[in-house]
This record gives C-alpha cells, sequence and structure tokens, in this order.
C-alpha cells in the first residue's frame, strides 16, 4: 500500500490515547490525531497523559481547543501503582481504545547521558534508561490491552529508534539508550505474538521516528545532515501513517518513518 492510496483508519467508533502527551513530538501526535489526518479520523475522544499534577500549557492549548474531548490524565510511567490508578481511570470512563501511541522516552536527563566509552557506563543510568523506553510500554500495554476491543482492527505503536537495530549498529556507543530500544523491540515482538490469540485485530508496531526538532535530540541535532531534522508535526503525521497502515498479520513490526521495515 502507498501513501498515496491508503484508506484513513477510522477512529470515529472509539478512543485513542498519546502517552507523554506534555511536549514535542508526544504533543504533535496528540494534536494530529485530535485534528484527524490522512491516516486516521478524529476519535470519539483522545486521552493525553502527562507527568506531575498541572496540566502544562500546551496541552491545555489542545485540550481547550480541540473540536473533541481531549481528556488530560496524570501518569508516571516508571511507577507501577500510578499504571493502576490510569488503568482504572480509563475503565471508569468505559474507554474503548483502537489506537495507542508510547511517545515517552528518554535519552538524557541529570545523571543520564548517552555514553561515548565503556568507561562511562553507570548501572543507575542503564537502569533508569531501560525503565523509561523498554519496559514502561510494555507495562502501558498490560494496563491498557483489557481496554483495547479484541476482534476488531486496533493499534498499539511506541517509538523506538533505529540506533536500537543490532544489525544496523556499526559505530557503537549509546549502550543503555540502543540496548533500550532493542529491548523495546523484542518485548512488543513478544506482545504481538500473544496478540495474535487475545486481540486478533491487534497491530503491534515498533516505530523509528526519524531525528525530530525535540527537546530529546537538541544537543546532538549539531552532527544531524541538512533536511533530515524533522519538525514534531512532520514526524507525527509519518508516524500515524506508517503505524495506521498495519494490518493484524504484520503485527510485531520494526518500522522506519518511511514505510520500510528496519532490520532487527
Amino acid at each position: 500500500m502507498t501513501e498515496s492510496d491508503q484508506i484513513p483508519v477510522d477512529l470515529g467508533a472509539g478512543d485513542a490515547l498519546v502517552v507523554g502527551a506534555s511536549r514535542g513530538l508526544g504533543l504533535a501526535l496528540a494534536q494530529a490525531l485530535a485534528s484527524g489526518s490522512e491516516a486516521a479520523t478524529p476519535p470519539t475522544r483522545l486521552f493525553v497523559t502527562h507527568r506531575g499534577i498541572e496540566v502544562p500549557e500546551q496541552l491545555a492549548d489542545l485540550v481547550d481547543g480541540a473540536a473533541i474531548p481531549v481528556i488530560p490524565l496524570s501518569l508516571d510511567v516508571s511507577d507501577d501503582a500510578a499504571l493502576a490508578e490510569f488503568s482504572t481511570a480509563l475503565r471508569t470512563r468505559e474507554a474503548k481504545l483502537l489506537a495507542t501511541v508510547h511517545a515517552a522516552g528518554i535519552l538524557h536527563e541529570s545523571g543520564v547521558r548517552p555514553e561515548k566509552s565503556l568507561t562511562q557506563l553507570k548501572r543507575s543510568a542503564l537502569q533508569r534508561v531501560f525503565d523509561i523506553n523498554a519496559f514502561a510500554p510494555l507495562l502501558l500495554a498490560q494496563a491498557v490491552l483489557p481496554l483495547t476491543p479484541r476482534q476488531a482492527p486496533t493499534h498499539f505503536a511506541a517509538l523506538s529508534a533505529m540506533v536500537g537495530s543490532i544489525g544496523d549498529n556499526r559505530i557503537g556507543g549509546w549502550y543503555a539508550y540502543r540496548a533500550s530500544k532493542s529491548a523495546l523491540n523484542q518485548l512488543l515482538k513478544t506482545l504481538a505474538i500473544e496478540g495474535r490469540r487475545t486481540h486478533p485485530g491487534l497491530c503491534v508496531t515498533s516505530i523509528h521516528p526519524g531525528t525530530t526538532d525535540t527537546d530529546l535530540s537538541k544537543p546532538f541535532q549539531g552532527n544531524v545532515p541538512e533536511g533530515k531534522l524533522y519538525t514534531p508535526a512532520q514526524s507525527a503525521a509519518r508516524i500515524l501513517r506508517v503505524v495506521c497502515a498495519g494490518r493484524p498479520e504484520n503485527s510485531g513490526r520494526f518500522m522506519n518513518w518511511n514505510g520500510q521495515a528496519l532490520p532487527w
């Protein structure tokens, strides 16, 4: 299927969820879903998550200005109790999730930086990066799949990275980030296999969004070739196009933003 002949996925019979929608690419994905695109019609409701008690300003603007109900919910994806409360909140609202995108991730923060050599490895940083990038998306799936129709066409996607490809690793470095994305790919592939039994209509996708102009990539944008740094809106549209083109028979795939499969 080419981009030009893709039939938009009809989300109007249910809800969608974007985890990590406070800013950057997650916010852009939420904006695209709320307004509709060539890939998907708007859902009945859009659930979006943010960290902390207060709804961030940009997300609040989306909540106030969207043509469909956009429902913000606080969620710390590294907290099991918070995930349980989040699942209960969705269940209370009788959520029917036709599309879920996990956009939260970590490359750097205080005490965490991509490693250039073995000497820079720290157990605490490895654990933190794996927790957010690999464990959290799978545990989110555990929390939301009971609210995902079993037979209807549905989607569960998480943002991976090309550097998570073991076959494409040619320069090394970035131990924690690379390995966490490789682990994510394996976990979602395993989820897809189980999903064929429990949710026959489900398509699970790991997707590389391309280098996007966000806080995550900002310290490393000097190394990006001209024309290869994309706006959040560009990347969001491409991600939804690829995710929504997925079918149950190819669930468990690892995809590039341009619709090409990536090597494991």
